[in-house]
């Protein structure tokens, strides 16, 4: 079974209780967090090794590192093989640090998206602007309905229905 199945099992296993779930992921994101400040110290550095190796580089298991590659896979420039990976396979963490920062801002992780190691690489107006994109990427902007009595909008004076909506 590969790596990624595993980490799924486990990180999403219904029957495992409330209480032993909420307790894993809080030990995760603690471990993510400190990855990631590890990270966006030297954000130009691509960091790359096994799954193991990066495991025992960041000190966490080899299943928390699973559980990180599974998150930023998307926000990596050369995406890894996340579907097959096992141990020994090698692995990349080259990261777009745009792409980076609104995926952190998609999934809503406060906690990364507002790390202080972020202000070494955008300033407050490049951070507030990405967050902005990323929101309104995701806001669904509904068009006003125009009605046949409405006066039209190309602005001739006439109700719609005797202008555009005619057609």
């Amino acid at each position: 079974m590969a790596l990624l199945e595993k980490w799924r099992e486990v990180a999403y296993d219904d029957a495992a209780g409330k209480d032993k779930l909420q307790a894993l992921w809080a030990a995760y994101f603690k471990e993510e967090k400190e990855i990631y400040a590890q990270l966006l110290k030297n954000p130009e550095e691509v960091v790359r090794g096994t799954v193991r190796e990066l495991a025992d580089r960041y000190q966490v298991s080899v299943m928390t590192m699973t559980g990180f590659l599974d998150g930023i896979n998307d926000s990596l420039k050369e995406a890894n093989p996340i579907e097959e990976m096992e141990e020994d396979t090698e692995v990349n963490l080259g990261f777009d640090k745009a792409l980076l920062y609104k995926n952190m801002v998609a999934a809503e992780a406060d906690w990364l998206y507002n790390l202080e190691e972020w202000d070494q690489i955008f300033d407050q107006d490049t951070r507030k602007a990405l967050y902005k994109e990323q929101k309104s990427s995701t806001t669904i902007v509904k068009e006003t309905k125009i009605y046949p009595n409405d006066p039209c909008p190309c602005g001739s004076g006439k109700k719609y229905k005797k202008c555009c909506g005619k057609k």
